[in-house]
Parts: structure tokens; C-alpha cells; sequence
């Protein structure tokens, strides 16, 4: 490793340059929304606690947002949101297993993150508006925020296999990366 590139970059424990990438503002998001769903699909009583855990991950979700326009480079949407052309080029390079690493979110990864956070946008949406007057007897509108949050059990299962198969297929522990904010300097910067 070049003297400059240590200089610049702290080492992990096997000597490998690392540089920050998810910023703490990133890491709180994602945890709270592990958390609050975690929480949310073992205690689904539908009143105080599940509630509040709702508002908990809106809340994060409007902050994410915001700081998705503001925040540090790999946080923002104008760095990871990819066009047609870049998501086919890197989709069809994954099919045949020769995908580039990524410092921040790959295009797939991206696309799983905008889909993630509009379907928790609208679960969080359909379940605040059960609590209003006009909509307290509308049993299909509680139907609609289980359906959503159900669609959400299979995207975490994708996003979670995408991570493992990452973390394996660039031998780098993306979970790792999600806890300390760092990530193995080099590959591709995008």
C-alpha cells in the first residue's frame, strides 16, 4: 500500500485502506428502520407502541429524505440514483458475475433503496391515516397498510441477499460497512 494512500485512509485490522462513506445520518436511518420494523412486526397491537414506532421511522424517513439533497457525497440522490443506461449496463454486468464494486450504493442497490424507502413512505402514510376521523371505520384502509407492509417482508429478503452476495462477491462486509461508516478504499468511486 502506497504511503500516500495509508496517509489518507486508516487501515482495518487485515491492513486494508478504508475510507468513510455512510455518514451518521445515513447509519441512524437505516438502523432506526431495521429496528422500528422489527418492532413493528412482532408487536402489532395497531395502538400506542406500534404507532409511535410508525411515526419513529416517518420521521427518519422525512429526515433521510431532506438529507438526501444535503448531506455527505454518498448520501446524497444525485450521486447513487442511476440512469436507464448505467442500471442496465451494471444489471446485465451482474448477470454474467462481472458487476464493478462500488464504494457507495451500486445501481441495483440503489433502485432497492428508492423502492424501500417510497413502499415505507406509504405504509407509514396508509397507517397515519387510519388514525383519522373520516377513515376510523375503513377496514379496507387497514388492508391497504398491512398489504404494503407485508410487500415489505420480500424487498428486505432481496435487499438482504444483495448485501450478503456483496459482501461475498467483493469480499467486504457491507453489514460491517452499515455499523462503523466505512468501507475498503479503492474500486469503482461512484
Amino acid at each position: 500500500m502506497s504511503d500516500t494512500l495509508s496517509r489518507h485512509h486508516p487501515v482495518d485490522s487485515s491492513g486494508q485502506a478504508e475510507r468513510p462513506v455512510w455518514d451518521f445520518v445515513v447509519r441512524l436511518f437505516h438502523w432506526t428502520v431495521v429496528a422500528g420494523c422489527l418492532i413493528n412486526f412482532v408487536i402489532d397491537d395497531g395502538k400506542l407502541v406500534h404507532r409511535w414506532v410508525g411515526y419513529t421511522i416517518a420521521g427518519a424517513l422525512v429526515i433521510r429524505i431532506l438529507w438526501g439533497f444535503v448531506g455527505s457525497r454518498h448520501a446524497r440522490f444525485r450521486d447513487f440514483i442511476p440512469s436507464w443506461t448505467r442500471l442496465r449496463r451494471y444489471g446485465l454486468a451482474a448477470l454474467a458475475f462481472r458487476e464493478p464494486r462500488h464504494v457507495g450504493h451500486n445501481p441495483l442497490g440503489a433502485v432497492m433503496i428508492l423502492a424501500l424507502m417510497a413502499l415505507l413512505a406509504l405504509i407509514a402514510l396508509s397507517g397515519w391515516m387510519t388514525t383519522w376521523d373520516i377513515f376510523t371505520r375503513a377496514k379496507w384502509l387497514e388492508e391497504v397498510h398491512e398489504a404494503f407492509a407485508n410487500l415489505l417482508l420480500p424487498l428486505v429478503a432481496v435487499h438482504v441477499a444483495g448485501v450478503l452476495y456483496g459482501s461475498l462477491r467483493h469480499g467486504e462486509n457491507l453489514v460491517k460497512a452499515m455499523i462503523t461508516g466505512r468501507k475498503r478504499a479503492g474500486g469503482n468511486q461512484a
